[in-house]
């Protein structure tokens, strides 16, 4: 099994494209005006219209609700990210913080209120968690 994507459901599809976009340097695919993807190397961050929930079943998902997921992006230098997001005047939940598990991180949120986590490997053993096997053949 390959974890594919997150989907984030809004009521605003274009706020939050645009937002991760600049926060991302990454420029969305659109498929339809309520729906857009980020696509990375490792996986994708798709934002949809809160009208597209009632395709899996009314009430199944509640824009700006979430209050347990962190969307986490691995970038070069988080330092260097803070100084061009704060340039953007992007306003920070944590400054640059080395974690006790060995990564710099930096937590804002969305304009949905969803917590936004950039991060680095700043040492060995954080490096070699972040590494990853290649798909094995076969495998989804």
């Amino acid at each position: 099994m390959n974890f594919v994507s997150l989907r984030v459901i809004t009521d605003d599809v274009a706020r939050l494209v645009a937002f991760y976009e600049r926060v991302t340097g990454t420029p969305a695919a659109w498929s339809a005006p309520e729906f857009a993807e980020l696509r990375t190397e490792s996986g994708t961050l798709a934002i949809a219209g809160s009208r597209t929930v009632a395709l899996f079943g009314e009430g199944t998902a509640r824009a700006a609700a979430n209050h347990s997921v962190i969307t986490e992006f691995r970038v070069g230098d988080v330092d260097a990210e803070h100084r061009r997001l704060a340039a953007h005047g992007c306003t920070f939940v944590q400054e640059p913080t080395t974690m006790p598990w060995g990564n710099r991180s930096l937590l804002l949120r969305d304009p949905d209120g969803n917590l936004v986590n950039l991060f680095t490997p700043v040492t060995e053993d954080a490096v070699r968690r972040q590494e990853r096997p290649a798909p094995q053949a076969g495998s989804v």
